[in-house]
């Protein structure tokens, strides 16, 4: 077995997809084509998660208490965020359907995209594959944006976050 040296952003994003499959059958090349992510980069990632144990073994089984815990208490750690320069790219955060119906912000968040319809101040996504994977799955964006709320929100807003992740997470 490799040695660990230490979770990757995109690892969040491939576990959050397998959670947004919702127990559907998938294969290696069908988590590479949705996530722009390679095949060899999956399965680097998917071993990662099992190291760390989010995975079960056989890397099919996320083991969601344990990565409720890791993203609700170490993600914003391990994956910090500062908003960047205002440009266009797709609604993240607070700027997601679902939290801005519950708050208001002073600016948008937008991870950069050329498809994007939404001004905003930068959010660099977990992988450069998320905007596009986020629009073609409703599930998976929201699971991504509230990832992005405890990564750049208040305490209020990350509290609201963690309430959706284990909805959806735990269920």
């Amino acid at each position: 077995m490799k040695a660990h040296n230490g979770m990757r952003p995109q690892d969040i994003v491939v576990l959050l997809k397998i959670i947004a499959l919702q127990n559907s059958e998938w294969q290696y090349r069908d988590l590479s084509a949705t996530l722009s992510i390679s095949v060899s980069e999956i399965s680097e990632s998917l071993n990662r998660s099992s190291i760390a144990g989010l995975i079960d073994p056989g890397k099919r089984k996320v083991y969601k208490q344990s990565f409720m815990e890791f993203i609700q208490y170490g993600l914003h750690y391990v994956f910090p965020q500062v908003p960047g320069s205002m440009l266009t790219g797709v609604g993240t955060a607070h700027s997601h359907p679902l939290f801005k119906r519950h708050f208001k912000s002073e600016y948008n968040y937008v991870w950069p995209s050329d498809d994007g319809n939404m001004r905003g101040l930068a959010i660099e996504p977990l992988h450069k594959g998320v905007p596009d994977a986020a629009q073609k799955d409703a599930l998976l964006y929201e699971l991504l944006a509230s990832v992005d709320v405890i990564r750049v929100g208040k305490s209020r807003e990350i509290k609201f976050a963690i309430d959706i992740l284990q909805k959806n997470i735990l269920q």
